[in-house]
């Protein structure tokens, strides 16, 4: 997902037991300056496709490991911590549309291609409704 539009450029369908950390690469287009990601991803930085990338890792720290901090650092790491989650919740936009404006909650297993399929086109159609402001107030009178 782009920060600064708020779309989503790039979607992937997995297998539920297929780890988030897995699809990084398949996510990631090469020309991002930050990333943004949940615990789920953490140690996506030190993989092997990731050596040569100049990018920003910004990954959630577990909130196991914010508890057993000692009450000084976790009254500064917490205002951090909540700041990033503030920039994931923005890029979470996207998928809060599919979800509640389309009433994609539950997945019905068609198989992995169809069901890929439906996600494309669901945030290809989240993409128009964020820009739709936008399209409107272009037209002229």
């Amino acid at each position: 997902m782009d920060v600064a539009s708020g779309w989503c450029t790039r979607v992937s369908g997995t297998a539920a037991n297929e780890a988030d950390i897995n699809q990084t690469a398949a996510l990631l287009h090469g020309q991002e300056e930050a990333v943004f990601a949940d615990a789920g991803y953490i140690g996506a930085d030190k993989r092997p496709e990731f050596e040569d990338c100049d990018v920003d890792w910004n990954i959630a720290i577990k909130r196991s490991i914010i508890k057993a901090l000692p009450k000084a650092l976790r009254d500064w790491a917490e205002p951090v911590e909540r700041a990033l989650a503030q920039v994931r919740a923005w890029v979470e936009h996207p998928l809060h549309i599919v979800k509640n404006l389309f009433r994609h909650k539950k997945l019905r297993y068609r198989g992995l291609f169809k069901n890929t399929a439906q996600l494309h086109t669901l945030f290809a159609l989240a993409n128009l409704v964020i820009v739709k402001k936008t399209l409107l107030a272009q037209r002229p009178a």
